[in-house]
């Protein structure tokens, strides 16, 4: 089995929050490949479901952010998981708005959710970082991922979020490649080639009027090449 887990904050105060945009990600799964409905375990909400050829268990903790590695550590343990089991889906501030990447163990990066897990399973879980951008002050932070995306970052937050739905049995499968290419399908599709209008059939040389019949005789001929 592997462990997909989303990190936010519970409530819906919370739930348009850029900080909540790994819960989005894990609904957008959960409802395009018809898992379970939600219940309450593990300090959290959890479904299951198959992504491809594996079993999949979707979390998301519901502790708020900065103790989500309880909800974790329970689900783990109670799985028998390791953390090569576990992917955590979260927001990142160092990527861009739209950006995907993902990164097997490190560091939490001053993450609160990251840090959390961290505590209780280890750094050696997967992760799937969402960009989400940064505000260009390091005071700004905690209320700009406490803030709603705002709606023009809906048309890429939507792309973002049905590219992950794409590529999730891919990336339950190990195969992180093909999930980054769904992912980019939706983000940066290909532009569909444009079929050059073949060029109009040339019109027909209009013809030309025919000449007016000479009635000079030959004398008058001779006396006008001289005049």
């Amino acid at each position: 089995m592997k462990l997909f887990v989303g990190l936010g904050n519970p409530g819906g105060k919370y739930a348009g929050n850029r900080h909540n945009i790994g819960f989005m990600a894990l609904e957008r799964i959960a409802e395009d490949h018809g898992f379970g409905p939600w219940k309450g375990k593990f300090q959290g909400a959890i479904t299951e479901g198959r992504l491809g050829r594996e079993k999949v268990l979707l979390l998301r903790p519901e502790t708020f952010m900065n103790l989500s590695g309880q909800s974790v550590g329970e689900a783990m343990r109670f799985y028998k998981l390791t953390p090569d089991d576990v992917t955590v889906f979260h927001d990142e501030l160092d990527l861009a708005p739209g950006k995907c990447r993902v990164k097997q163990g490190g560091g939490h990066a001053g993450h609160n959710g990251l840090r959390s897990i961290h505590q209780h399973i280890g750094p050696d879980y997967g992760r799937v970082r969402l960009g989400i951008g940064h505000p260009g002050n390091k005071n700004a932070v905690a209320g700009y991922v406490l803030r709603d995306f705002a709606k023009a970052d809906q048309e890429w937050l939507d792309d973002l979020l049905r590219g992950i739905s794409d590529g999730a049995p891919q990336l339950a499968e190990g195969d992180t490649g093909k999930f980054m290419n769904a992912v980019a399908l939706r983000v940066n599709p290909p532009r569909s080639s444009t079929t050059t209008p073949k060029d109009a059939a040339p019109k027909p040389a209009a013809e030309s009027a025919p000449e007016p019949e000479d009635t000079r005789s030959p004398l008058q001929k001779l006396a006008d090449k001289f005049k």
